[in-house]
């Protein structure tokens, strides 16, 4: 992708163009990722926690499709969202890079920027999202305990507004208060 702004990473660019209330993106950002404007859609989804020690490669925060972090992370805000792992079929992501999702139970908003290998289809019906809650700073037991705390079907908006409630933090080290 061209540089939208000299001497700014790509994932920055289009974090600032999100910030500063974008609705639309130079098209040079839509080269590399889709960003859905389809309006809000509620829909309960199979919500699963992928940490820092069992991402691939394990102990890593790598992800496939960078959009506005260059590794897996976010605090859940607008301005910071989660990165949010989907599967993938013959047609394409289930939700293309750049889509936001707010998750109603957690109070944090997510953006699509990694593929979940073992989430398929969905499950019975629904979409399975893989949310990465973090644990670098925590043991590995600790954050598989949270990703399972956090295994549900969950209601989510996908193309959320800005302006929903946030608990902010990384879900790893906030788990407890859930």
């Amino acid at each position: 992708m061209p540089n939208l702004i000299p001497g700014a990473p790509r994932a920055l660019a289009v974090s600032l163009l999100l910030a500063l209330g974008a609705t639309t993106l130079p098209q040079a950002a839509l080269a590399d990722t889709t960003i859905s404007n389809k309006g809000e859609q509620r829909l309960d989804a199979w919500i699963t926690g992928y940490t820092f020690w069992d991402n691939t490669p394990p102990g890593s925060a790598a992800i496939a499709r960078p959009v506005i972090h260059d590794a897996a992370g976010g605090v859940g805000t607008w301005q910071d969202p989660i990165t949010i792992a989907v599967g993938r079929g013959h047609a394409g992501w289930h939700y293309a890079p750049g889509t936001r999702i707010y998750l109603e139970g957690l109070e944090k908003y997510a953006v699509v920027e990694d593929l979940c290998g073992a989430c398929g289809t969905g499950r019975s019906g629904r979409p399975h999202l893989d949310l990465y809650i973090g644990g670098q700073n925590t043991s590995a037991r600790t954050a598989n305990a949270c990703a399972m705390k956090i295994t549900a079907v969950q209601a989510i908006v996908v193309n959320p507004v800005a302006g929903y409630t946030v608990t902010p933090g990384e879900v790893a080290e906030t788990c407890s208060v859930m």
